[in-house]
């Protein structure tokens, strides 16, 4: 029985010694990396910028009154359309056509003082002519002749004045007349109501400023849109280009318009600096209303039928463990400075079981994909993301 047993027992050293080696030298191999990949796609990119604005009208008049009274009448209301030069109101007019009369009576009183002051002076160069004809006979004093020239000298300043008067009374009058007149509050251009301020009764007031009675836009067949787009995104606008925007009353439709002119002038709202992007509409089907907020899309560069890369590609870099061996591992500032010089970057694709490095050039990006100018890249590619070690003696699941 020994000696039977003996080859039994150098059998089972043998064997548990083999398995001691096989464990020791699996638990000294190095993790096999596994990879997370997204796929190298074609189609196409475009460059977007997003800004907030109000719809408006191309002109928007408020109108309002020069004179102070009582609205006696109101002959539009909210949507109506409206010509230039229509009646839209009235002022009580009573107080201005006495003004006026009493404007009239000044200016025929001083028609009158200046006849008064012709015949005085008419009579002042009688006594004048009078007194020389004596003078020459020795009759009279020269003190008496002198006299009766000052006195024509002052006849005549007299007719002066009272014409004086007549300019001043004149004006009165016209200013008069043209308080009356402003109590007819006129449209001052085509175009539609869109606000009434005031009713029947209410009393306006103009002596410290000028009330608003009614806002008339003029065609809101051509709209605009005032939009508040980043300082850091202002210098991809350019005048004349499309763009589309939607509003919350329509919110399945889109909207096109053009973009007018790109303001100078900046707008700060806690630290935050915008710029105003004007862009007109056409609004023949007269969709759009005034004061609509309307989300905008610009789209300063577009590319069609490009090498797409997810910029998650473009984000990953490979630790030491990580990195098959034989390949580049980017370690150090160096590198990574020299990754991102100008347009080149540095990718890993998933070439069989090993990540390969691999430098391309990019170009446009839309915040989710990078357009490929150049570079060892094709549709189909599966470029890495991100890896993740695997053990090759994974630790055993322990039953729930």
């Amino acid at each position: 029985m020994k000696k039977a047993l003996r080859p039994l027992a150098v059998i089972l050293v043998l064997i548990l010694a083999g398995v001691g080696v096989a464990k020791y030298v699996r638990s000294r191999e190095v993790p096999k990396p596994r990879y997370q990949t997204v796929t190298v796609d074609r189609g196409t990119i475009a460059s977007r910028v997003t800004a907030t604005g109000t719809v408006s009208a191309l002109v928007t008049v408020l109108v309002g009154t020069q004179v102070s009274g009582r609205i006696e009448s109101i002959r539009v209301d909210y949507n109506s359309p409206v010509k230039k030069g229509q009646t839209i109101a009235t002022i009580e007019p009573s107080l201005f056509k006495a003004a006026v009369e009493q404007a009239r009576a000044n200016y025929l009183a001083a028609q009158a003082n200046v006849e008064k002051a012709e015949a005085q002076a008419l009579d002042a160069d009688r006594q004048y002519a009078r007194a020389r004809a004596l003078g020459a006979e020795k009759l009279v004093s020269t003190a008496e002749i002198e006299t009766a020239e000052a006195n024509t000298r002052v006849a005549r300043a007299q007719i002066s004045a009272a014409k004086a008067g007549v300019q001043q009374a004149t004006a009165a009058l016209n200013q008069s007349q043209v308080n009356l007149k402003y109590t007819t509050i006129l449209s001052p251009i085509d175009g539609v109501v869109i606000s009434r301020s005031v009713d029947v009764g209410q009393t306006v007031a103009a002596s410290l400023q000028t009330p608003t009675l009614f806002t008339i836009a003029q065609d809101l067949t051509k709209m605009q849109v005032d939009t508040n787009v980043a300082e850091g995104d202002v210098g991809k606008i350019q005048q004349g280009m499309t763009v589309r925007f939607t509003v919350d009353a329509y919110p399945g439709q889109r909207f096109e318009g053009q973009v007018r002119q790109v303001r100078d002038a900046a707008t700060t709202v806690q630290n935050v600096v915008t710029y105003d992007a004007v862009i007109d509409v056409d609004n023949a089907k007269r969709l759009l209303k005034p004061g609509m907020t309307a989300t905008v899309t610009f789209t300063p560069a577009e590319r069609h039928d490009v090498i797409r890369l997810p910029n998650a590609g473009l984000r990953y870099r490979p630790d030491a463990a990580a990195a098959p061996q034989g390949s580049a591992r980017p370690t150090g500032p160096n590198v990574s400075a020299r990754a991102l010089q100008g347009n080149q970057r540095k990718i890993w694709v998933l070439r069989g079981l090993e990540a390969v490095p691999v430098d391309i050039e990019v170009g446009l990006t839309d915040g989710s994909v990078t357009e490929v100018l150049s570079g060892p890249l094709k549709e189909g590619d599966q470029v890495v993301t991100e890896s993740l070690a695997e053990s090759a003696n994974p630790a055993p699941r322990r039953p729930f």
